[in-house]
This record gives C-alpha cells, sequence and structure tokens, in this order.
C-alpha cells in the first residue's frame, strides 16, 4: 500500500494535501506538482511511502533542483513510484553513458533462462527487478535534507515504519498530514 501527500510551507504553517502519482512519469513531473502547491516559492515536501518497505522525501525549494532522500534504495527500485525518485544522478550513475547499457546487458551465458539470485556477488547490493542495474540496499540521497527543519541526518536514518507521521510530527504538521491520510 502506498501513501503519498504534499506538505507546502506557508506564513501560517503548514498545509497538507493528499497526491495521486498515476500521471507523474519524471522526478521533473513530480517537481513540477510540488511547485503547484505552493505559488509563493515556499518549501514543499513530497512524501511518499510504501507500507513496511520505504519512503522518500522530495524537498522543493522554489525552482531550485529538488533534493531527494530515499530510506532503502533497492526496495523503492521495486516500485513505480520508487523509480522516479531514483535518479541516475542519486545512484551515481552517468546519464546516457554507452558503459552503462552495456554493463545492463546479461551476456554471462545465462539469457536461456538460469536463476540467479540479485545479490550474486554478495556485495551487498541487489537488482532493481530486471533491469540489471545495480541498486544499494540503505538509504540514498541527501541525508541533511530536513536539517534546517528540526530533523538531522542521524534521526531521519533513525526512523521507524511510521516515518512519515514522525516527521510530519517534527515539523509540527502531523495534525494536516493526518487529514489527508
Amino acid at each position: 500500500m502506498y501513501f503519498a501527500a504534499l506538505l507546502a510551507r506557508t506564513e501560517d504553517g503548514w498545509e497538507a494535501s493528499d497526491t495521486e502519482l498515476d500521471d507523474v512519469e519524471t522526478l521533473s513531473d513530480l517537481a513540477d506538482l510540488a511547485r503547484e502547491a505552493s505559488p509563493d516559492d515556499d518549501t514543499v515536501l513530497v512524501l511518499i511511502e510504501q507500507e513496511d518497505g520505504w519512503f522518500g522525501v522530495v524537498r522543493v525549494d522554489g525552482e531550485d533542483d529538488p533534493r531527494i532522500y530515499v530510506s532503502d534504495a533497492a526496495a523503492a527500485a521495486r516500485s513505480s513510484y520508487g523509480e522516479i525518485l531514483l535518479t541516475d544522478e542519486l545512484l551515481g550513475r552517468d546519464p546516457g553513458d554507452p558503459d552503462d547499457e552495456l554493463d545492463s546487458l546479461d551476456l554471462d551465458g545465462t539469457e536461456d533462462g538460469d536463476d540467479q539470485s540479485d545479490d550474486e556477488d554478495g556485495d551487498g547490493t541487489a537488482g532493481d527487478g530486471g533491469s540489471g542495474e545495480i541498486v544499494p540496499h540503505g538509504p540514498v540521497g541527501d541525508p541533511g535534507i530536513l536539517d534546517d527543519l528540526g530533523i538531522s541526518e542521524k534521526e531521519l536514518k533513525l526512523l521507524s515504519d511510521d516515518a512519515l507521521t514522525e516527521i510530519a510530527e517534527a515539523l509540527g504538521a502531523a495534525d494536516v498530514l493526518e487529514t489527508v491520510r
């Protein structure tokens, strides 16, 4: 089960709205959706979670590039919403690098259906569900994304399964988030 909401900071505090991500295909689409929630170029947080799996925070400040934090990249990679957040830049890949395309081809002689585990090398990484790209387990992105809002990097990494509620509580926006949950 997924949940997504926008928290927009205004002069009067935080305003929440739930959002449908069905028409969002890229991070740019998501950033545009966030900017629409705040005509005054205030901070907008896009909060996304998959129950018992992962959560993500996208922060949009006016026309600045979005900042992203994902709690578990490997889990998010198996989700259509997570794939929106897991950009090449976030994962440290060079977009359009022809070597990446060659690396994603499975040319080890097992093309005809031999099963291999996602973590065959034992290196702590897993495939992303079939594209051949390696995605790390654990958090990726900007762990300082909420520092100036009162949630430190350490606190962000220690959030529980109810991370979005904990974030909203720290921001003083738990009540407004709960109205759209």
